[in-house]
């Protein structure tokens, strides 16, 4: 039982770091919004 317990912890604590780490990325990085412009070639506009 007790190796069960250090598993569930190691488990436990791995799931903390990676919903801190998620946080930590929402909270601190700010995404730049910019324009993205595609040119269509005038072929994939027909219809076939």
């Amino acid at each position: 039982m007790p190796t069960l317990f250090k598993f569930v912890t190691f488990l436990a604590v791995i799931a903390g770091l990676v919903y801190g780490g998620m946080l930590a990325l929402v909270t601190f990085v700010k995404p730049e919004p910019r324009e993205i412009v595609e040119i269509v070639p005038p072929s994939k506009l027909q219809q076939k």
